[in-house]
């Protein structure tokens, strides 16, 4: 899976309607997660850091709910967007959610586990593991 990275509020107009997952570095607007929101219709999910959830009306939450778009919070920790405008997730990573589901782990016990082992989110493996 592909998260697209977007570091200015400049490259919400360049970005490929089809995308599904949005990483914001910047410190959005309510407008500028309205705008993304409409630009993409196959929007899934936007990612922000934790700093910048503070920042996010609850109005927009709420137009976000309405819109099945999840808000997650985190970060890509070490993602270069210089070298690529996109942060992928292993597919192992998938794998082993597999592997830990057949051992019979809870949900919980799948986000604590791969918490530790990973450099993702608490709120991105939640999102991922559905």
């Amino acid at each position: 899976m592909k998260i697209r990275v977007v570091s200015s509020k400049d490259e919400i107009d360049t970005l490929n309607k089809n995308e599904e997952m949005i990483h914001l570095t910047f410190r959005p607007s309510n407008k500028d997660i309205m705008i993304l929101a409409n630009m993409c219709p196959k929007l899934k999910a936007i990612h922000v850091a934790s700093s910048f959830m503070k920042t996010i009306s609850d109005s927009t939450r709420m137009f976000l709910k309405m819109q099945n778009v999840a808000l997650l919070e985190g970060d890509v920790w070490g993602h270069r967007k210089d070298i690529n405008e996109y942060y992928e997730i292993n597919p192992a990573f998938f794998e082993k959610v597999k592997a830990a589901r057949a051992e019979g782990l809870s949900d919980e016990q799948i986000i604590d586990k791969f918490e530790r082992e990973s450099r993702l989110d608490r709120d991105l493996i939640r999102f991922l593991i559905k």
